[in-house]
């Protein structure tokens, strides 16, 4: 499936989102308040923030207590200790991709990612990733499809930097509808068949983080349009080499 032009827009202005909050009716309410219809074949982009706070994923550092490990982690990299304290926590496995950091965790679900996702929420707080991003994406598919009529898809990104350079891209850690790898294949002089796969909601998220910005910061959920993809709830779990279910 070829992409030959694709359009995008930011849905805003959007609600702030608070906890337990609907956010299926957030993005619905805002589009009918842009005046703006999802069609069929919209890909929603969602930042993963805000997905984490209707969904309540909030820890209070004051509950968190450091062990020796983060201690350690803490003094090498000048991250608060209750925060590496959750990242240890939250991932199987660490790497510094410099003598000071950034810490690259993977993450229980799978992901490798800066701090094992962990956002931080002033000095008191931190946001951990949702618990299943792929059913956090299909519950989101399914209530805006229900709500509008659109069979869309839905991408869950999450900012996210890179252990070989500064900065950080945009990822997804969550998908429904939409294939997450697109796999081409063509035959080679000789007859032999070349098979390759491509992380295509990685694609689609950052294209949509071109609006969203950085962890959200600028509209959190945007729409793509003109997108070929291939129907399909596999989920971005899927495709990672150390999946795991929740």
């Amino acid at each position: 499936m070829t992409t030959t032009a694709l359009s995008a827009f930011a849905v805003e202005p959007f609600p702030t989102v608070t906890e337990g909050d609907d956010l299926a009716d957030l993005i619905t309410t805002a589009l009918r308040e842009q005046q703006a219809q999802l069609q069929g074949g919209d890909i929603v982009v969602v930042a993963s923030k805000v997905v984490s706070i209707a969904e309540k994923r909030r820890v209070d550092l004051a509950t968190v207590t450091p062990g020796p490990e983060a201690l350690a982690l803490s003094a090498a990299t000048g991250k608060p200790a209750e925060i590496t304290e959750l990242i240890l926590a939250e991932s199987d496995e660490h790497f510094l991709a410099t003598p000071s950091g950034p810490i690259i965790a993977r993450h229980h679900l799978g992901y490798q990612l800066t701090s094992a996702g962990i956002d931080r929420d002033g000095p008191d707080g931190a946001w951990l990733l949702p618990a299943d991003p792929d059913a956090s994406a299909r519950h989101l598919r399914d209530a805006i499809i229900t709500a509008t009529g659109a069979h869309v898809a839905v991408v869950i990104a999450d900012s996210d930097g890179r252990a070989d350079r500064r900065g950080a891209t945009v990822i997804s850690i969550g998908a429904a509808g939409i294939a997450p790898l697109r796999v081409t294949e063509h035959t080679e002089p000789g007859g032999k068949t070349k098979r390759q796969e491509e992380t295509f909601t990685d694609m689609v998220a950052a294209a949509a983080g071109l609006i969203l910005g950085q962890r959200g910061r600028g509209a959190p959920v945007a729409v793509l349009r003109g997108i070929a993809y291939e129907p399909s709830d596999d989920g971005v779990r899927s495709m990672l080499h150390h999946g795991t279910r929740p």
